[in-house]
């Protein structure tokens, strides 16, 4: 098809670009750190509309020369749905930091002061929004949003645009939550069992000695304890996102 006559279009490449834009935009709108809403949404789309051109080429490989409207369309949400599934395994995955710092803030007693972030979509305390903020910095600052828009990227090879959903698809997503749970456990785990430690040292004190009441200084001193331990986590916290990196590669390759 020609524009003015004198510049043409490939219908083929048109369409690829439109299927591909689909994938690409639900992935973004879900998966960290694109989801991040500090990121303007005119930015994004155009960030999905140039991606979905140069990804256009690979995608149109395969692709019948003429689709008629009926069948766009199912393609069109196939690759809707597919996005949306590539992108909330990557959310899943990087969860288990919120998750972690959840954790440590409820057994800090920090949970009292829990408020909702909107331009993190996080509803939680201290720990779980710093955690999360550096989180997403170390995302873009080591380069790993790269490498999860490649994993996004080796997808239109593995399932092309044309390609539909394997039925166990779903299934695959319980192993990714359940391993979710375990990777918080494993980051929150020693601040977690050296406050409780302090919590059982606390009422141990308080049986000993009511008069006490060593439990008015508990706060003070889960607080300094929280502040102590949780600088080894920050100092982990680039290798814990490496793993947690890899983790959301591998599950994006399962998928597809």
């Amino acid at each position: 098809m020609t524009i003015f006559g004198s510049v043409a279009l490939n219908e083929t490449f048109v369409e690829a670009a439109m299927l591909a834009a689909m994938r690409i935009t639900a992935f973004l709108v879900i998966a960290p750190p694109f989801s991040f809403s500090g990121i303007p949404l005119r930015i994004k789309g155009m960030l999905a509309i140039a991606l979905s051109i140069l990804v256009a080429p690979t995608a149109a490989q395969g692709l019948p020369a003429a689709m008629d409207g009926g069948a766009f369309v199912v393609s069109l949400i196939s690759q809707l749905v597919i996005g949306a599934l590539l992108g909330f395994m990557v959310f899943v995955v990087f969860s288990a930091i919120q998750s972690a710092g959840s954790l440590i803030d409820l057994f800090a007693g920090f949970q009292m002061s829990q408020a909702f972030d909107p331009l993190m979509k996080v509803n939680g305390a201290q720990m779980t929004r710093l955690m999360q903020m550096v989180a997403l910095g170390l995302l873009f600052v080591s380069g790993g949003a790269e490498l999860v828009l490649g994993g996004l990227f080796r997808t239109f090879h593995a399932l092309p645009v044309t390609g539909f959903l394997s039925q166990d698809a779903g299934e695959r997503l319980l192993p990714g939550v359940a391993q979710m749970f375990v990777a918080a456990v494993q980051i929150a785990g020693p601040i977690v069992v050296v406050l409780f430690l302090a919590d059982v040292g606390l009422g141990v004190l308080t049986r000993v000695a009511p008069a006490l009441n060593a439990f008015s200084l508990g706060f003070v001193l889960k607080i300094l304890i929280t502040l102590l331990a949780g600088g080894t986590i920050f100092i982990a916290l680039p290798r814990i996102v490496e793993a947690l990196l890899e983790d959301a590669l591998r599950a994006m390759a399962s998928v597809s």
